[in-house]
């Protein structure tokens, strides 16, 4: 396997963790009644101890990205997303001691 694909699959599956993270926390800001802004929407998260369900929550586009890879036979690529998704869930498992 090519490393520098597999260290271009663990950034795109960071990314778009980040990406699915703020997706959540911006449709939870809309959706609360009020009018807080995302960085409201995760500090409430947390407080209230549910960030790791939110990050969690995040990680699904990392699983389009990774049908997208194999689909595509970049299994390298595929193999850095499913790196990054450990990654983040061994993160949330952390946050969630």
């Amino acid at each position: 396997m090519d490393k520098i694909q597999i260290v271009k699959g663990i950034s795109i599956g960071l990314i778009a963790n980040t990406l699915g993270l703020l997706i959540v926390g911006t449709l939870m800001a809309k959706f609360s009644g009020r009018s807080d802004g995302i960085l409201t929407v995760l500090e409430a998260a947390q407080s209230e101890n549910f960030l790791g369900k939110l990050i969690s929550l995040g990680a699904i586009l990392n699983l389009i990205c990774f049908f997208y890879f194999i689909r595509k036979k970049k299994d390298a690529n595929a193999a850095g997303v499913l790196i990054a998704t450990v990654f983040i869930a061994l993160v949330t498992f952390i946050i969630k001691l």
